[in-house]
């Protein structure tokens, strides 16, 4: 069985095409700049790449391109060979609890709720459609960063804000990252043969977030009603006082959205360290003694710490931490910080086996009173899983 995980962006389309016999990966690539002039893409199979600088007017030409390419670089032999297409799709709003069987309700749903991810919603639609005009007859499967977290109960979900933006709005925690932490929770149950874990799992990257997982269900999550919540990012702040809002507004003669652009796109490690947003930037800077490099470290570490201390007491005491997306996965010196600020709940690391990346490994010492391991995430293959149970069970 063949199936092909697709991440739409606006002028972007990600993919990777996966023999399901065995999951492994036949072909990867990028569609970039569709729509703009210069558009390309690049193609990876085989040990082999290829990349071309093409025109593509919108997202129909890069799909009706990519199945092209499949065929011509013998990837593939005809489209008969594509047997579903799995859809990463961000919002599914409360509707939406797990991955499911794309039809004219579900688009019309994705459409509907593009007021909750303005930016992200209209351009999984475009996948979806684009891929639906070229292979009419193939199903396809919706798989939202949102349903994993649908399990949270609404002590957790509910903010505490007038109820009626709650009842009239929707206004509420919905949780990202889930198709991440799901395949976290469900590596870990299968590694260690325990469906019963209480796990804190950290995708820490570019975006961050912590989920507080018990026996393969979401309690908790630190994102909320959007991706700025929670703990320190790239380029997003993080939990911050809302009243910084207007009073910057005034202070700054900006509106509301200015405000918010500036919370997404310049705070997080660049507003800190007024260098970079990338966390390997960041530890660079520290060697070279840049102070806001090492201010922008430590509130990161802090902040993750405090969720690991939360959901450590909600869950009653944690299983495994799991470390996985970008940092998590490759930053040996803060995973090293985390797990030392958590001494006194007996974690322990293993300096040693921690001196790694990017590897399914287990970092704390054999005394820690919880397991630490290093998880990495795998977020394309979790598609094309839900994709396959989907179609196999209609």
């Amino acid at each position: 069985m063949k199936i092909i995980s697709i991440n739409a962006g606006s002028s972007s389309l990600k993919f990777q095409l996966f023999n399901m016999d065995d999951e492994t990966v036949l072909a990867s690539g990028l569609f970039e700049r569709i729509g703009i002039e210069g558009s390309c893409y690049s193609i990876k199979y085989t040990g082999k790449k290829v990349k071309e600088e093409i025109e593509m007017k919108d997202h129909s030409d890069a799909v009706k391109i990519l199945l092209d390419k499949l065929i011509s670089l013998n990837i593939i032999s005809s489209f008969d060979e594509i047997d579903a297409v799995g859809h990463r799709t961000v919002h599914g709003r409360d509707k939406y609890t797990d991955s499911v069987l794309i039809t004219d309700e579900v688009i019309e749903d994705i459409d509907k709720f593009k007021e909750f991810a303005p930016i992200h919603n209209p351009a999984n639609l475009l996948g979806i459609k684009a891929f639906k005009e070229v292979l009419p007859n193939v199903p396809m499967v919706a798989v939202f960063d949102t349903a994993f977290h649908q399990t949270i109960d609404e002590v957790n979900y509910l903010y505490p804000v007038p109820y009626k933006w709650y009842t009239d709005y929707q206004v509420r925690k919905y949780g990202f990252h889930g198709t991440s932490h799901k395949f976290i929770a469900k590596t870990l149950a299968e590694k260690l043969g325990r469906d019963d874990l209480k796990i804190i799992s950290c995708h820490l990257g570019q975006g961050a977030s912590l989920a507080a997982i018990k026996n393969g269900k979401c309690v908790d999550t630190s994102m909320g009603f959007t991706p700025l919540t929670g703990v320190i990012m790239g380029t997003r702040s993080g939990d911050v006082d809302a009243s910084i809002i207007p009073f910057v507004m005034e202070k700054e003669g900006k509106n509301v959205h200015e405000v918010l652009d500036d919370l997404n796109k310049k705070s997080g490690f660049l507003g800190i360290s007024q260098y970079s947003s990338d966390s390997r930037d960041i530890e660079q800077g520290i060697t070279e003694g840049k102070r806001n490099c090492v201010i922008a470290e430590e509130k990161f570490v802090r902040s993750v710490v405090n969720y690991i201390a939360q959901y450590y007491v909600l869950l009653e005491g944690v299983d495994v931490i799991a470390f996985t997306a970008g940092i998590g996965e490759n930053s040996i010196n803060t995973r090293l910080k985390i797990v030392e600020e958590l001494a006194c709940l007996g974690i322990k690391i293993d300096i040693d086996a921690n001196n790694v990346r990017g590897e399914f490994k287990r970092i704390s010492t054999p005394d820690s009173k919880s397991e630490v391991y290093i998880v990495p995430t795998n977020e394309e293959l979790m598609i094309a899983r839900d994709t396959k149970a989907i179609i196999e069970n209609r």
